[in-house]
């Protein structure tokens, strides 16, 4: 026979700490890498895909071809084109790191100071593309 009540069984027992709050992104370097890898990636099939639109466009309608060809001279479409070389670069550069942690003996020994490496390459990449990118753009609409 049991003698606990049901007011007894209701309450929890004392914790020593304050119960942690558990999520899935810890904010660890690696796994940001991840995230802004399917992201690039994404973008990058995103872009192919309407590349690949547009152009099958010239066979049905050159003149439809033509007016959205003059679209893409904005200045806005030249930043989406700045943003696009931006996530290739870091899709390929971290693309080479992820087949090193694969494939190489000494990979996940190494993987963070790779990660750090890729993001050295990407950001003076960036400062390089940019620098091209922003001159063009200049030419074409100053």
């Amino acid at each position: 026979m049991s003698t606990a009540t049901t007011a007894d069984t209701s309450l929890e027992a004392p914790r020593s700490s304050p119960r942690k709050r558990r999520t899935l992104y810890r904010g660890d370097p690696g796994m940001w890498s991840w995230v802004l890898h399917r992201i690039t990636g994404a973008t990058i099939f995103f872009f192919l895909f309407v590349h690949v639109l547009d152009t099958a466009l010239v066979r049905v309608s050159p003149e439809a071809y033509n007016q959205i060809i003059e679209t893409y001279k904005t200045p806005i479409i030249g930043l989406m084109e700045a943003g696009l070389v931006v996530a290739v670069l870091y899709h390929a550069l971290n693309g080479v790191r992820v087949i090193l942690i694969d494939f190489w003996q000494h990979g996940p020994k190494y993987q963070r100071k790779m990660l750090w490496v890729v993001l050295a390459i990407w950001i003076a990449g960036i400062i390089g593309s940019l620098g091209v990118i922003g001159m063009h753009m200049a030419e074409r609409f100053l």
